[in-house]
């Protein structure tokens, strides 16, 4: 995993570094932890290295504060955990905004350091991925990023949610596989035949409808009238499991 801290205090930014390793040897995870003594200095690296799995900020620094720097993150990556670090509370309300993993009072306890880590471990032990054919590129996506796969000609379309690195919305995915075969691969990752010709997944499904599913997104796809029941029922048990 790699690992930002953004803290001005090197006195601080040492224990929770120090706390960070300490978790890596006791539970054999390998950590990479980078720390940064503003959020401007952060940001500079970030737009060019987008790689990072979680961030641990501090949020009064001077200049740019950890919250200010949080919510332009956010805009452009739906997925990293954000964990504020602060010796306040006045920012929890913000932090909800931009849907902080915790918010820890210093001074930081390594428990409670722990405590984060094994949850982001956790989830992204839990994320699944499949690998398409688009043109002459092969594609890696997640499968919580996929809103439907429509069947198209021999191959399909995957609407993409989220964001891509340059902060654009990422669309509509061409690619080779039939539906049939991608069926195949995401059928057990939450995902069910809605119409002959779409695959809805389920985590970004807001309403389904009598004629149409509606995502979080705002798109719409068809629902079958023979499969809206079944659909139903997926999407219930989907978010019990959840």
């Amino acid at each position: 995993m790699k690992i930002a801290v953004i803290e001005d205090d090197p006195v601080h930014a040492e224990l929770l570094e120090e706390y960070l390793q300490r978790w890596s040897v006791k539970r054999k995870n390998s950590v990479e932890v980078l720390h940064y003594s503003s959020a401007e200095n952060f940001l500079f690296e970030w737009e060019t290295e987008q790689d990072f799995d979680a961030l641990f900020v501090d949020i009064q620094m001077r200049q740019m504060n950890g919250m200010e720097m949080a919510k332009l993150v956010r805009r452009k990556d739906e997925k990293i955990h954000i964990i504020f670090t602060t010796g306040i509370t006045d920012y929890i309300q913000e932090g909800y905004e931009v849907e902080a993993m915790h918010y820890l009072l210093k001074p930081i306890s390594e428990e409670k350091v722990g405590i984060c880590m094994d949850k982001i471990a956790q989830r992204r032990e839990h994320r699944h991925c499949v690998l398409v054919h688009a043109g002459d590129e092969i594609c890696r996506l997640e499968a919580e990023q996929i809103n439907y796969i429509e069947a198209r000609g021999h191959g399909c379309i995957i609407e993409v949610k989220g964001k891509d690195k340059d902060g654009m919305d990422a669309g509509l995915l061409e690619v080779s596989e039939s539906i049939s075969e991608l069926e195949g691969r995401v059928g057990s990752w939450g995902f069910v035949r809605c119409h002959r010709s779409y695959l809805c997944g389920l985590a970004n499904v807001h309403q389904i409808g009598k004629t149409e599913i509606l995502f979080d997104s705002g798109s719409r796809i068809p629902v079958s009238r023979r499969l809206r029941g079944e659909v139903n029922q997926a999407f219930i048990r989907h978010f019990r499991r959840g």
